[in-house]
Order: structure tokens, then C-alpha cells, then sequence
């Protein structure tokens, strides 16, 4: 699997679920059967096959999870900007099965698996953005909050998963954001779990123009020069993290990213940084 920059956010959301509900599927397994065995085996290397042999006996009887927790996140206040903040982010993740998922960033249905292979359909928002969350932005006026929809398709390969969605906000900016990427998630030990990401974003003159462009009016108000940027890449994400399962119901997971704005993106008036950092740390319960 909440912000100012909307879509570091729901990547971010999205990656958090998904990385909670494997940790807390994991510790389920790992520890339920012995906690003593589980305590001894998470100072040494992870063993994969006892690993599989308990988590296909010992499988949960019920067929839903929620977790509730919350934490922070230190990135720029907004896509672009030079300077950051820390922003408190509650949230709650629930899961029913394998096709439905809530999580803070929207309601994912999945109703499509067939041997690795996944297609989902999604309904979330997008947070906008404020001239008042930067000196940069004062006169460029506010990009209004919406709701957004969207479609991926993915397929996992053991720890591998390569995935394309593409997202529709409706009204507000009308953006189109086409999103392709790969990512790494593998337990190291009984409760540690590493993951990376990479992804490329590109997006539609819409989004671009709403969140880089300049126009006339615009450019009268804030005195930054008229610039009318166009449809392509816009950023490249790589990030990095790691969930530690502390109990059988509590786990806590960092994550740390670098975003880097591209072609007209980058060259936009109102981008302060085109390299654009954050890092994360969440705690979360499951029930």
C-alpha cells in the first residue's frame, strides 16, 4: 500500500498493506506453533522449507485480518519542493479472502488470480495540493481533492512481482497516471522481512499541467514564468524497507525512498528539487 504529495502517498499506503498483511501472515505461521522455537530461530538464518512446512499446516482459520496503527512519514511538502515536514499518519488495513482489501489509501477488489497472475480494480482519491504548503506555490492556486480510479495487473514470480496500473482522477486535476514496476519482498529470518521497489511514472497533460505547469494568469500571480509542460515520464521511484515482526500481533516496519523528477517534470519553474527523498516508520496491531 494522508499527504501533500498524492502520489508518494498512495504508493506508500499501498506498500504498507501489502507489506503488513505478508508480515502478519508470516508471524501467524511462524510463531503460533511454538513461540520458543520462533524466539531462537529469529537470531539465526531464516530456514525456508521449515518455514513452508508451517505455514501449510498451520493456516488461519478465519479468512480476514485487520491490523490498526499508525506512524509518520519526512518528505517534501510537496512533489518538487525543496523543503520537508513530518506528517502523522494513522491507518487501518483490512483484508477479506484473497479479492477484497481497505487500506488508507482506497478499496482494492481483486477477482481475477490464476497462477501468479492478478488484475485488480481500485476506487481512492487524490489529496491535491495547497498554495499555502510552500512560498513556491503562493498564486498558482489549489489543485482540488478527488476520487480516483484505476486498474493493475501483476504477476508474482516467488519473491518477484512486476506489476502495471493505470489510475483516473475524476474532476479535480484530471490526471491519468500510468505506473510500471517491480518489486522484492523475502523473510530473512522468522521475523524479519526486506523488501525493494522500483517503479517509473508517467502521466497525462492534465496532470502535468496541474502540478507543473504555469500559466499566464498563474505566472501574473506568483511571478514565476509561464511554462506548459507535457504528457511523458515524469519521476522514477527506488525504495528500500524492512518489517520486524515484534510479537505474534505487533510489528514495526521503516521504509526509505528517492524519487527523482524527470523530463518536463523536473524542469518545471516550481520544482525546488528534482531528487526527492523520504523515509518512513510505522507500528501497527493486528487483531
Amino acid at each position: 500500500m494522508f499527504f501533500t504529495n498524492p502520489n508518494n502517498r498512495r504508493a506508500s499506503c499501498y506498500a504498507l498493506g501489502t507489506a503488513m498483511m505478508g508480515a502478519m501472515g508470516l508471524v501467524s505461521s511462524a510463531t503460533a506453533a511454538d513461540p520458543t522455537v520462533a524466539e531462537q530461530a529469529s537470531e539465526q538464518a531464516f530456514d525456508q522449507e521449515q518455514f513452508d512446512q508451517r505455514f501449510n499446516q498451520e493456516k488461519p482459520e478465519r479468512n480476514w485480518s485487520l491490523i490498526v496503527g499508525g506512524g509518520g512519514m519526512y518528505e517534501p511538502k510537496y512533489e518538487g519542493g525543496g523543503d520537508f515536514e513530518i506528517s502523522p499518519v494513522p491507518f487501518v488495513l483490512f483484508t477479506y479472502g484473497e479479492w477484497f482489501e481497505l487500506d488508507p489509501s482506497g478499496i482494492t477488489v481483486t477477482p481475477l488470480r490464476h497462477e501468479g497472475f492478478s488484475l485488480s480494480g481500485k476506487v481512492g482519491y487524490e489529496t491535491g495540493r495547497n498554495e499555502d504548503d510552500s512560498d513556491r506555490l503562493r498564486g498558482l492556486g489549489d489543485i482540488d481533492f478527488a476520487a480516483t480510479v484505476g486498474a493493475k495487473a501483476a504477476y508474482e514470480w516467488g519473491p518477484v512481482e512486476l506489476y502495471a496500473e493505470v489510475e483516473q482522477t475524476i474532476e479535480g486535476s484530471e490526471s491519468l497516471i500510468g505506473t510500471f514496476g517491480i518489486g522484492y519482498s523475502t523473510p530473512v529470518t522468522e521475523r524479519l522481512i526486506l523488501g525493494a521497489n522500483a517503479e517509473a511514472i508517467v502521466a497525462n497533460d492534465k496532470h502535468m499541467e496541474a502540478y507543473f505547469g504555469v500559466d499566464a494568469t498563474q505566472s501574473a500571480a506568483s511571478g514565476l514564468p509561464e511554462y506548459k509542460p507535457k504528457a511523458g515520464l515524469k519521476r522514477v521511484d527506488v525504495s528500500a524497507s524492512a518489517t520486524y515482526l515484534l510479537t505474534e500481533n505487533w510489528l514495526v516496519r521503516g521504509e526509505a525512498g528517492l524519487g527523482v523528477l524527470t523530463g518536463d517534470a523536473a524542469d518545471s519553474p516550481i520544482v525546488e528539487e528534482k531528487l526527492q527523498p523520504s523515509v518512513s516508520l510505522f507500528v501497527g496491531y493486528k487483531f
